[in-house]
């Protein structure tokens, strides 16, 4: 059997952690269901976590967030029960993706409006030449 394992991350003003976990409880196929303080964490056959992922990716599509993990809960090189304590293995990795999240979430609701995204015009550098201008000038006033 093809076993993976995935990171529901919910941000989502619809809804909660806690309510796409009730979903997967109700879809009653044998998988293992594990709600985090960022989302649930699914761990199951491949075919039957891929179709219960895009069933849940519709109740928010711009709002929940999927991400593959490579180790199943429980697993004791990630547990903290077994590292007796501290933050696990990635978890600041998922605190930036985080902050990342409302800005993707934006940029995908504007993609499906058809709105074109507006090109920043960065100001050039100074030029290297231009600097030692500026210096020479500098000296020569002193």
């Amino acid at each position: 059997m093809d076993t993976i394992n995935k990171m529901i991350i919910v941000k989502s003003s619809k809804l909660l952690p806690s309510d796409i976990a009730m979903k997967l409880y109700e879809s009653k196929p044998d998988i293992m269901v594990k709600e985090t303080c960022y989302g649930v964490l699914v761990t199951g056959e491949r075919e039957v976590v891929e179709n219960l992922i895009l069933d849940i990716r519709k109740l928010d599509p711009y709002g929940i967030f999927i991400k593959e993990r490579g180790f199943s809960p429980g697993e004791p090189f990630r547990c903290r029960s077994y590292r007796h304590g501290g933050s696990k293995p990635g978890f600041h990795n998922l605190q930036n993706d985080d902050a990342m999240l409302t800005y993707i979430s934006s940029g995908l609701k504007a993609l499906d409006k058809g709105e074109i995204p507006v090109e920043i015009k960065r100001k050039k550098k100074l030029d290297i030449d231009k600097f030692m201008e500026i210096i020479k000038g500098s000296e020569v006033s002193k």
